[in-house]
């Protein structure tokens, strides 16, 4: 969601190579993003529910959306445990069920009931979403809170060199991560990151740069590969790696 919808889209489809354009006003002109011809992500111009334009203006961010069988059903698991609804649910014409809420720390998050629209369709490529990640300043609430509304449970790592590192799992599969603001600038809030995976973060990085992005964290090394953690040209926070495949036992 981002103040300058045309702008954003022309900023992350030079970068990633994706292709977007405006959507149609029944879908509040909902850009759909694709990569070799399959979704990726979606660019949204901020407006409130009625589609009148908010004022003031809120500031430009990734959503993480997660997927649930019932939205329902959820939204109500989200309030019993404690959380805030932002959104209430609603839908979207034939493609899907939604709704948007804040965990007990502060953290948002979209939830999406898919109908004819499934989401991502592609994952862990160049250009396209390989990882989300919550930070918070209450991993242990965290962790209850997400396991009561959704069949996601934090599981510590057993990563070498990730210690204390909590991700989370669904059907025993890792599908995102969980760490503590400590070492986070002061003030910043309990978010979600959105990663997305690419070939030679440096580059990127150094085009992002070009193209009127902020640097937050320059490219390092760390045990799942080497990342960055950039500010959009509207401000937006999201973070690009070039993962590395976790070692196998000898």
């Amino acid at each position: 969601m981002t103040p300058d919808q045309q702008s954003a889209i022309d900023f992350y489809c030079d970068l990633f190579g994706w292709q977007g354009e405006v959507g149609p006003p029944e879908t509040g002109g909902y850009a759909v993003c694709s990569l070799k011809g399959r979704p990726v992500a979606g660019i949204m111009a901020a407006m409130n529910p009625d589609g009148s334009t908010p004022d003031p203006m809120p500031p430009a961010v990734w959503t993480t959306y997660l997927a649930t069988d019932s939205v329902d059903e959820t939204v109500k698991k989200i309030g019993d445990a404690g959380g805030n609804v932002v959104m209430p649910a609603t839908d979207v014409m034939d493609l899907g069920r939604m709704a948007v809420a804040a965990d007990p720390q502060g953290a948002v998050f979209g939830l999406w009931e898919a109908k004819s629209f499934p989401g991502a369709g592609i994952v862990n490529e160049h250009g396209a979403l390989i990882w989300n990640e919550l930070s918070t300043t209450d991993p242990d609430a965290a962790g209850r809170f997400y396991a009561a509304a959704l069949p996601m449970t934090p599981q510590a790592s057993e990563m070498e060199g990730a210690e204390g590192y909590v991700e989370w799992q669904v059907g025993g599969r890792a599908v995102g991560g969980m760490m503590t603001l400590e070492k986070a600038p002061p003030g910043t809030p309990p978010h979600w990151m959105a990663y997305f995976h690419v070939d030679d973060v440096d580059s990127v990085v150094a085009a992002a740069t070009r193209a009127g992005a902020d640097v937050l964290a320059p490219p390092f090394d760390m045990v799942a590969g080497r990342m960055a953690v950039l500010a959009d040209p509207q401000g937006a926070v999201f973070s690009v790696i070039a993962a590395k495949a976790p070692e196998q036992p000898a």
